[in-house]
């Protein structure tokens, strides 16, 4: 089974503005996503696949670990339709454990690295995970809620210095240790060994369904802000990969060389760092975290071609006084997701590197890329560019989601291709709400031009995006609300020049108590992933309402953005790991 594009043989505008590089029409093969590194093993089978700070893994080596992986599952009582959890930031274990659990027919949930307390058990919890792979370093909150978990839960943990070359493992122990990060790993039944599930062993043959297996539990806010698992499928995941693969590469395949700063665990990371690159046979370059000077060097010693991140990054970037020149223009493509690209960001960086860099657009729900500029072809300014192939766009009123507006009028925007995900995990209520008949309602007010470009408008969604990491006030206000002091609070975004956005809460004390901003944003770290907690927090009277007692955010919004340039970052930036 395959699909091809047009899928119902209507013209459609945005065709005509596709770059001569990309196909008309594009098949998708009735195969697992794992089929991607499978060929990648067999066509370049020497080519280096991984790059972690010096060590090297090649095509056959990763298919080989990740044989070895799914054989071991498979001896720990693993079976298709169990669920793995990846706790882990980049590095060479994701992608060993990725596709060996894959292999077995198991379905990964993600979970953040910078995840902790209610924020990890809620996913862990939710997805019903069965196991998990960690990193020392990440162990200790997994073992801070795990008595909240089923006792059957098992733990695969790996020391982190086990990646690095040889000559490297005793400077990241010593770093380690002025941290004073617990390296301990307690043995079994807290946790095994991740060296366990590389031991060599045959997979065994598992029959994957593509259009209906789930590979993976993506969790998102969606519409509501309350936490669901996306199940993305393995046909989702491969169509979203040779999608990308048809629009964004530029280069022979088997030639690239992709740097991966922005992390798997998100599915933006996961799809245009991980899969895409993959398909097409590149060399990815892991960075742990992305930190810039991290990444100039990362430049200058392996001379990506391909850069994927997000505005931030690109500024942080363009801002660094000692960008080196000559040395980061190995770039040729870029493309930038999570959050609005400005137009200076994309031509400075441009500038400095001489690539192409390109703003797309996607959601979760949607594995995520769904639209994008072309690279060579007609950007325009404001726009998110066109559907790419095999997806189809149309513009619905944001009353039912059901009646199509003509061109130019602004309402929510629709997609609808074999990337979208097929539903969320045991929410049939939620999933009904952004499914209509194939069609997934985006959550975004966006307007189409007459040759189908679209522009975002608006959002119909409250969500804020700190520095490409999304961010629902609500969870933040569940949370503010658990203090003893606090009698009310709302949390908002407002503009930000370095992330593009941050969280500002706007509390209401409790009559003779005392309360400081700096002791309320500690309160918020300890139980919920640092990047979640307010860069600000202002103490009021009382809230802006309306009639029916909603909080009036759009109030709160104007008032705290007319404010923000008197205003810093008065909260430290969290702690990186």
């Amino acid at each position: 089974m395959s699909a091809s594009f047009p899928a119902r043989g209507t013209p459609l505008a945005w065709i005509a503005k596709y770059p001569a590089h990309v196909p008309r029409s594009l098949e998708i093969p009735n195969l697992p996503v794992t089929s991607l590194l499978e060929e990648a093993a067999q066509r370049w089978p020497e080519r280096t696949a991984l790059i972690f700070y010096g060590r090297k893994w090649s095509y056959a080596a990763l298919w080989e670990l990740s044989g070895n992986v799914a054989a071991n599952l498979a001896r720990d009582g693993f079976v298709a339709g169990d669920r793995l959890a990846l706790y882990l930031p980049n590095c060479p274990a994701y992608p060993a454990a990725y596709f060996g659990a894959l292999r077995l027919g198991l379905t990964i949930v993600q979970v953040s690295p910078l995840y902790l307390g209610q924020d990890l058990s809620r996913v862990l919890a939710d997805s019903g995970a069965k196991g998990l792979v960690t990193l020392d370093v990440l162990f200790p909150h997994f073992a801070a809620i795990r008595e909240g978990l089923p006792q059957s839960m098992l733990a695969y943990v790996a020391h982190l210095t086990e990646f690095y070359p040889l000559t490297m493992r005793p400077l990241v122990r010593l770093a380690l240790l002025l941290r004073r990060v617990s390296t301990s790993i307690p043995g079994p039944p807290h946790a095994k060994p991740w060296r366990e599930l590389l031991a060599p062993g045959a997979p065994p043959k598992v029959v994957i369904e593509p259009s209906t297996a789930v590979a993976v539990f993506q969790y998102t806010g969606g519409t509501t802000g309350k936490p669901k698992a996306a199940m993305l499928t393995h046909r989702n995941l491969l169509a979203n990969a040779l999608q990308c693969r048809a629009w964004f590469s530029l280069q022979a395949p088997g030639t690239a060389i992709t740097l991966a700063s922005v992390p798997f665990f998100h599915v933006y990371g996961m799809t245009v760092a991980l899969n895409f690159p993959i398909s097409e046979g590149s060399t990815i370059v892991m960075q742990l975290r992305p930190d810039v000077d991290g990444i100039l060097k990362l430049i200058r010693k392996y001379r990506p071609t391909e850069f994927p991140g997000v505005p931030a990054l690109y500024n942080a970037i363009n801002s660094h006084p000692n960008v080196p020149g000559k040395a980061i223009r190995s770039i040729r493509v870029c493309v930038s997701g999570s959050a609005p690209l400005p137009l200076e960001v994309a031509k400075r960086f441009e500038a400095l590197t001489g690539g192409y860099l390109v703003e797309g657009y996607g959601l979760t729900e949607a594995s995520p890329v769904t639209h994008a500029n072309p690279i060579e072809g007609e950007r325009r300014v404001g726009s998110i560019g066109v559907p790419l192939p095999l997806t189809e766009q149309r513009v619905v009123d944001l009353e039912t989601g059901s009646r199509e507006l003509p061109v130019g009028e602004p309402g929510e925007l629709a997609v609808r291709g074999p990337q979208v995900m097929a539903g969320y995990y045991h929410q049939p209520e939620e999933t009904a709400l952004v499914l209509r008949d194939g069609w997934l309602l985006t959550g975004d007010v966006a307007r189409l031009d007459p040759d189908g470009y679209a522009y975002i408008v608006d959002r119909k969604k409250d969500m804020v995006d700190v520095g490409g990491l999304k961010v629902y006030p609500r969870e933040v206000e569940e949370v503010l609300l658990q203090h003893p002091s606090v009698a009310d609070a709302a949390a908002v975004g407002v503009p930000d020049r370095e992330l593009g956005e941050v969280l500002v809460a706007v509390v209401v004390k409790r009559p003779r108590t005392e309360l400081t901003e700096r002791e309320l944003v500690e309160f918020v770290r300890a139980r919920i992933a640092h990047y979640k907690a307010p860069r600000r927090v202002e103490f009021r009277e009382s809230l802006p309402r309306s009639a029916v007692q909603k909080v009036l955010r759009r109030v709160l919004r104007e008032e705290l953005s007319q404010s923000a340039s008197a205003h810093g970052a008065t909260v430290p930036r969290s702690p990186s790991r």
